[in-house]
C-alpha cells in the first residue's frame, strides 16, 4: 500500500514535469518569430523612448515600429524612437513616394511612410519635437545637374553649395534655375514637368506670383492680342487642365519654382 510520503513525491513530480512541457511548448511557439520582427524588435529594445526628444536626426535610416511608431537611427546619436501626427511632413524621391531622379521632393502620406518602412529601411533625415515628427525628408543620392534651357544652356542648381533635398534649397534660394522649352506635363497640384532637348523631365512648382500665358493651348487662341502676339494670361485652373493633355511652352524657372510659362505659339 503507497504511503502518504510517495503520494505527494508523486504528485510533485507529476506538477513539475507538466511545467516543464508548457514551458517547452511556449518555447516553439516563440522561435515562429521572423527573423524581421525579430530585428526589429531588438531595435526597438535599443532604441530610447519617445518622451521629449527634440532634435534633428541627419544621415539617418528610419524603420517601421508598429502603426504610427518609428526608429531613427543616426551616427552619432544612436537609436531613437519616435511617433507621427497627422500634421507631420513626409517627403520622398522614390522610395516613400515620387519619383527617383527629380531634384524636387514630392508630399508623401503617412500610409505611404509606413509601406515603405515596412518592406525595409530608408534614408532620411528626421525632424522632432517632443518625441513627435514634425518633418520626414527622404534623402536622395547626389547627382549632377542635367536640365538644359533654351539654346543649348543648362539649368544650375547652385554649384558646389547644392542643398542636401530640394525643399531644402528651394528654402534656402539655392533650387534649379533656368530656361526649360519642352511638354509640360501636370504632376499634382501646383506641381508640373518639363522635357529638356535631351527629354530630361524637370520638376517645378507654382508661386501665386507664377505668371502662365497662353497662345491656343493652354488658354486664348494662336492669333491672340493686336498683330497677335499679345498672349493671353491664363489661370492655374486652365493650366492644369492643358498640362494634363500635355503641350509645348517655354518655362523660366527659379529657385526651382516658375516665374513664367509660356505656350508655344
Amino acid at each position: 500500500m503507497m504511503t502518504r510520503r510517495l503520494r505527494n513525491a508523486v504528485a510533485a513530480a507529476t506538477v513539475l514535469t507538466a511545467g516543464l512541457l508548457m514551458t517547452a511548448c511556449q518555447g516553439d511557439s516563440g522561435s515562429a518569430s521572423s527573423g524581421k520582427d525579430a530585428a526589429a524588435v531588438e531595435k526597438a529594445a535599443n532604441a530610447k523612448n519617445t518622451k521629449g526628444v527634440s532634435g534633428t536626426f541627419k544621415e539617418g535610416t528610419v524603420t517601421f515600429l508598429a502603426p504610427g511608431k518609428y526608429v531613427v537611427s543616426a551616427p552619432g546619436k544612436g537609436d531613437q524612437q519616435f511617433l507621427v501626427a497627422d500634421d507631420t511632413e513626409v517627403y520622398g524621391v522614390g522610395t516613400i513616394c515620387g519619383e527617383v531622379g527629380t531634384k524636387v521632393d514630392a508630399p508623401c502620406t503617412l500610409d505611404e511612410l509606413e509601406a515603405a518602412t515596412k518592406k525595409g529601411a530608408v534614408n532620411a533625415d528626421v525632424e522632432l519635437k517632443e518625441g513627435v515628427a514634425t518633418q520626414v525628408t527622404e534623402r536622395r543620392d547626389v547627382q549632377p545637374d542635367s536640365g538644359s534651357g533654351t539654346d543649348g544652356g543648362s539649368g544650375t542648381d547652385g554649384g558646389a553649395d547644392t542643398p542636401e533635398t530640394a525643399k531644402e534649397g528651394i528654402d534656402q534660394g539655392k533650387g534649379v534655375n533656368g530656361t526649360w522649352f519642352g511638354e509640360v506635363r501636370f504632376l499634382a497640384p501646383g506641381k508640373y514637368t518639363v522635357s529638356d532637348l535631351k527629354g530630361t523631365e524637370q520638376q517645378f512648382l507654382l508661386a501665386e506670383d507664377t505668371e502662365i500665358w497662353g497662345y491656343g493651348d493652354i488658354c486664348g487662341s494662336t492669333d491672340t492680342g493686336e498683330g497677335g502676339e499679345g498672349g493671353i494670361e491664363c489661370t492655374e485652373d486652365e493650366l492644369e487642365k492643358a498640362a494634363k493633355k500635355g503641350f509645348t511652352a517655354e518655362v523660366v524657372i527659379e529657385n526651382g519654382i516658375a516665374t513664367t510659362i509660356r505656350d508655344d505659339h
